[in-house]
């Protein structure tokens, strides 16, 4: 089967459309989201509505969490619990219902997938190989897909100590031997130093997956959230990936 995933949305509607529109020409069997739909962005209920239009499968993240009030904002750095209040105020009923219905983690595929990663699916950034590693040791499955860091990367047990690295647009992965942790990088805020949005197409009958990377207007995300009233820290990050 081919599926693409994507992650790491933030209510980032242009870069949301962009990944979309990539997808659409990819032509795959399934559209998988591992969650964060909401948070930073100004048009959280735009973008909600086109993740239940498009995914097959959505899981939450942490974000999402807390705009429903799972999660206690003061966790959240100031510009990020900012984002979390004026998501809560603004978002439709129809929004917070449906991240309401969401769960961190799914086991129903040949693949894991997770928000942070298969020993924490809610909070766990996995950046290091030595992590990466450990967390594939949990893992039921043979490949997991995870997200929550904002980075395109990849990680795998082989060699004595595993190997992993970054991933950019075009990268593919031969996932056919051996146990795999792979990001597919966000499709919303970028934390790599590519501006450029992100997802995932995998293959599960071939076993590979390639990475893609999709211009944007950034400015018209930028100029939502300035208008929304929310920190300008994050209508600037877009531009510079990070």
């Amino acid at each position: 089967m081919r599926v693409a995933v994507l992650t790491d949305i933030h209510s980032n509607l242009p870069g949301l459309e962009a990944v979309l529109e990539s997808i659409d020409s990819a032509a795959p069997e399934q559209t998988w989201c591992l969650g964060d739909v909401v948070g930073y962005g100004a048009q959280p209920d735009e973008c909600t509505a086109l993740v239940r239009e498009h995914c097959d499968l959505c899981l939450v993240g942490n974000h999402d969490l807390a705009v429903t009030g799972e999660i206690d904002t003061g966790v959240f750095s100031a510009s990020a619990a900012a984002a979390v209040e004026w998501t809560r105020r603004t978002c439709s009923e129809k929004t917070m219902s449906f991240l309401k219905s969401l769960k961190p983690e799914s086991s129903d595929h040949e693949v894991g997938l997770y928000h942070a990663s298969p020993r924490d699916p809610v909070w766990e950034y996995v950046l290091a190989i030595d992590q990466a590693r450990e967390c594939m040791e949990e893992q039921s499955a043979r490949v997991s897909l995870i997200g929550h860091s904002h980075v395109a990367l990849f990680f795998s047990d082989s060699g004595p100590q595993g190997s992993g690295g970054q991933a950019p647009g075009g990268h593919q992965l031969d996932l056919s031997e051996g146990r795999w942790l792979v990001n597919p990088g966000s499709a919303g805020q970028p934390r790599d130093g590519d501006p450029r949005v992100a997802w995932l197409e995998l293959d599960t009958e071939a076993w590979t997956a390639t990475y893609h990377r999709v211009d944007y207007d950034i400015g018209r995300a930028a100029d939502a959230i300035r208008e929304a009233g929310l920190p300008d820290l994050l209508a600037d990050r877009l531009s510079v990936g990070q």
